[in-house]
């Protein structure tokens, strides 16, 4: 192995520190890897390549993994309709993780020594990262400056001017993260039990007024088209996005259990995501069975809690994906959903395996399918069991 170090890179305060460190106090070759789920333009890269290089970086690598991203978490979240708490779409939950592997997996092909990353101790993300650095690279060593130091921001931009480097660090009022599968907003506020995010934290402003229609296409389960016009599944969340966010939808406030055991609060605006969940959920319930769907309920909760967890690479999350494919083979149609400013409105669905199919019958109007007195010899044995212990237990009752 050489004395080589990986270092996740996304060219802020803290991951700057980081290649300064490891360069002049360790010594190493620093490789900077950002890994791009969706959330990077081209110019955004080339500036935080070009602001790596003059940090001192040995070699600044960018590595797209948005569409493994969607293959295989971002489609199973869709499958599963998870929302973490019933609110939260795990956007940087799960993003976090295939960084980590990507990076992981970069470390093992160039046999490097040592892998870092920025992380502090007080949040999710080092355990995602650890978790991942130790199962793919096991023989690399972890580095993490800021965690193992304690450092306070005010002390890394010190060390930062001490090696001459003279950029802006102030502080943004608010921090954004960024990616496929939705933003991130933490600030003041999100400390807190009883504020929330002002209009202005938020990236995306209502710059629409009125309703618009339209319409989401699903095969299997996944959505390849909007207004009858087909993208592939990463194209149609793009769209989807850029339609949605005009009306500033999909804003909410995530109130959830860290890993570390204590609580976190964290703001967020998803608009593809949540639309796409709801319209997705809303076409299942037509097109599956009661039992179906009961059972995806309970599989997507574990799933949702151990992508949030970082236990991704655990055996069992391949098993629950086979169950969760599965059960979309029929949840193919079409959806109808209005826009409204910071709101939507699932309308209804069309699809040929809709069961919801008047041959049989219209809930409270016209049984076709069965007759009263069908129905009279139906609840007599339902009943049996409960009958019996009634009878039986009559001073209980």
């Amino acid at each position: 192995m050489n004395d080589t170090v990986v270092l996740a890179y996304s060219g802020g305060l803290d991951t700057s520190y980081c290649v300064k460190y490891l360069k002049h106090e360790k010594n190493l070759e620093v490789h900077a890897v950002l890994v791009n789920t969706g959330g990077f333009e081209e110019a955004e890269i080339e500036e935080i390549k070009s602001r790596a290089i003059s940090l001192g970086v040995s070699k600044f690598e960018s590595i797209d993994v948005t569409e493994e991203f969607y293959q295989k978490a971002i489609r199973y979240l869709i499958f599963g309709n998870i929302l973490k708490n019933d609110t939260y779409p795990l956007s940087v939950s799960a993003e976090r993780i295939f960084q980590a592997i990507a990076i992981a997996e970069y470390a093992a092909k160039i046999n490097a020594r040592y892998i870092a990353h920025g992380s502090t101790g007080a949040g999710n993300d080092q355990v995602r990262f650890d978790l991942a650095f130790n199962i793919i690279c096991p023989e690399a060593e972890i580095i993490t400056p800021i965690r193992d130091q304690q450092l306070s921001r005010s002390e890394e931009i010190e060390y930062l001017k001490y090696h001459g480097v003279e950029m802006s660090w102030e502080k943004a009022k608010y921090s954004i993260n960024k990616g496929l599968w939705g933003t991130s907003v933490g600030g003041a506020e999100t400390l807190t039990s009883n504020l929330t995010l002002p209009e202005k934290a938020y990236p995306s402003q209502l710059v629409k007024k009125g309703s618009e229609t339209i319409k989401l296409t699903f095969q299997s389960g996944e959505l390849v088209g909007i207004d009858g016009n087909a993208h592939s599944s990463v194209q149609s969340i793009q769209l989807l996005e850029k339609l949605a966010s005009a009306y500033a939808v999909g804003r909410d406030m995530h109130v959830g259990d860290t890993i570390i055991g204590i609580k976190g609060r964290v703001g967020f605006e998803a608009a593809a995501p949540l639309v796409t969940i709801k319209a997705h959920h809303t076409l299942e319930k037509h097109v599956l069975t009661k039992w179906q769907l009961y059972w995806k309920d309970q599989l997507a909760e574990w799933y949702g809690m151990m992508m949030h967890e970082g236990q991704y690479l655990d055996p069992v999350m391949r098993d629950i994906e086979t169950f969760l494919k599965n059960t979309q083979l029929n949840v193919t149609g079409e959806v109808e959903v209005e826009l409204h400013p910071y709101r939507f409105v699932v309308v209804g669905i069309t699809s040929k395996y809709d069961l919801m199919n008047s041959k049989f019958g219209d809930y409270g109007e016209m049984n076709n399918a069965w007759s009263g007195e069908d129905v009279k010899g139906f609840t007599k044995i339902l009943a049996n069991q409960t009958k019996i212990h009634a009878a039986i237990n009559k001073a209980k009752l």
